[in-house]
């Protein structure tokens, strides 16, 4: 049991340790290197869709939508409030203070990042970890990286769980899983890797797992418990969260195409984070080969088996869905780094190489993002703008399509609560054409939205932004009837069409 001492000691301890110098020279050298390599973020009022519609949910939200019921995703809450709260506070025409807010985060990942590299090989192992992790944060596409979205927010609470199952908090790594998973779902496999240390643990040391897995499962439920009962509608919650996501994230697809994505950005992470992923590589290899085991993670030095659990859970993570978008490999990124510079410390490869290469790489990734073609923003700003000219503020608008940000780049009220064409046609970016049209909508869905149009009225736009998609008005009976008895169009922009109310 902790005496009444233990919280003054420990106060004592965190002041020593920032009177040492570590930790107040290396947080603002990880600061700068995080702001540095976000810069590209603010050079684009929208980076992605998925910002496109966290920002335009925040705004129905304000005005008084209720999640989970006029407000819909299938994301967990974290995110959306955190997204209206800023609006709150700073007005809801630019996404610069989720942008900074996200740099915060990358360097609260990378702060936890050091702690946990420098308790398992020394001090410039810590440095090493929190910068590398930075460096290689815009490792791949840069609408996956310099978009503030779910991942980015997550990975703060994922580290933190296994900073604390590592040391034995067993409550608070409960806590922080839960705090993670409701800011992702996938998020919470990094449970996986808490559950292996707090097993390793009572097998090596032979104490009693129960009370451990109870503090667990306490500090897992507690956050969900609380935000079930803030939320107005906790059956939706559990629905658009849990169990209605069966069709989005199913076995049906377009395989090739997924299976080009898979490897495709798999490629590109290897490719930035080959300084230390090359040495971690032929470590592993040399292994297999010798066919030594995996390292516990009571041994002293190495690549530690919670480590290689870690990252295989969040390749399985990754996976769920069969997506393979882009952003969601940013969940590999904390294990690898961790996994990279274990190899490296107990290697001959220095530091320097492994260093530069990654400075190399994210300079390359830097100069891309800012030099990233913007064709398609440029027409959605265009389309956008069109919107605004021919509606007013009171007026609705309907975009048919997967690019939410119209709404909230033309600052007009969506006419329904399915943001995107995918919630009423099955159609997902990554999955092909498979399964999609009106019969495989969300349950009721179809319903919902001609109740939304028959109590609020028809909207005043209509943006078909479907393009050749399988979900064109053409295969949609409902939307094609709806354009032909009510519409004219008013504009073309690229394969984009806009369409307003007869008069």
């Amino acid at each position: 049991m902790p005496t009444s001492t233990s919280t003054p000691k420990r106060f004592a301890m965190l002041v020593a340790r920032l009177r040492s110098g570590y930790w107040t020279r290396l947080v603002p050298v990880l600061a700068v290197v995080a702001a540095l390599t976000h810069i590209p973020s603010f050079m684009r009022p929208v980076w992605s869709p998925d910002e496109g519609y966290l920002a335009t949910q925040a705004r129905m939200l304000a005005s008084g939508g209720v999640l989970y019921d006029t407000v819909v995703d299938r994301k967990p809450p974290l995110l959306p409030w955190l997204y209206e709260a800023c609006f709150s506070v700073f007005g809801s025409l630019s996404l610069w203070p989720l942008r900074t807010l996200a740099i915060v985060a990358h360097v609260v990942t990378a702060v936890l990042l050091v702690s946990i590299a420098r308790g398992r090989w020394g001090n410039r192992a810590g440095g090493a970890a929190g910068v590398l992790y930075l460096l290689l944060s815009i490792g791949l596409s840069p609408e996956d990286t310099q978009a503030a979205t779910f991942e980015v927010f997550m990975l703060p609470a994922m580290v933190a769980a296994f900073r604390y199952a590592e040391r034995r908090r067993w409550l608070a790594a409960g806590i922080a899983v839960a705090v993670c998973s409701l800011t992702k779902q996938t998020g919470g496999a990094v449970l996986l890797p808490v559950l292996w240390m707090l097993f390793q643990d009572a097998r090596l040391r032979g104490v009693r797992w129960r009370s451990a897995l109870l503090k667990v499962g306490f500090g897992f439920a507690l956050p969900i418990a609380v935000v079930a009962a803030i939320l107005t509608k906790p059956k939706g919650f559990l629905f658009w969260v849990v169990t209605g996501s069966g069709d989005y994230a199913s076995l049906g697809g377009d395989w090739l195409q997924m299976i080009g994505r898979a490897l495709g950005n798999s490629a590109i992470l290897l490719a930035a984070g080959l300084g230390f992923l090359f040495p971690l590589g032929h470590r592993l290899w040399v292994r297999l080969r010798t066919g030594s085991s995996l390292p516990t993670r009571g041994e002293a030095h190495g690549a530690a088996s919670d480590l290689w659990v870690w990252l295989i859970s969040s390749v399985v993570a990754v996976a769920t869905g069969f997506h393979f978008f882009g952003h969601y490999y940013l969940q590999l990124m904390p294990p690898l780094v961790l996994l990279g510079v274990g190899a490296v410390s107990v290697s001959a490869v220095r530091w320097k190489p492994v260093l530069v290469y990654s400075t190399v790489a994210a300079s390359a990734f830097w100069v891309l993002a800012m030099a990233w073609p913007g064709e398609q923003l440029n027409q959605t700003t265009q389309v956008a703008t069109a919107v605004a000219e021919r509606s007013t503020a009171q007026d609705t608008v309907l975009v048919w399509g997967m690019h939410p940000e119209l709404y909230w780049l033309s600052d007009r009220k969506p006419a329904t609560r399915y943001l995107t064409a995918g919630f009423l046609t099955n159609f997902s970016g990554g999955k092909g054409t498979q399964d999609v049209g009106e019969q495989y909508s969300v349950p009721d869905a179809w319903q919902t939205f001609d109740k939304e149009l028959a109590t609020n009225g028809l909207p005043e736009i209509v943006v078909d932004d479907s393009g050749r998609a399988p979900y064109q008005p053409l295969l949609v009976p409902k939307i094609e009837n709806l354009l032909d008895d009510h519409y004219e169009v008013v504009g073309a922009y690229g394969d984009t069409v806009v369409y307003r109310l007869k008069k």
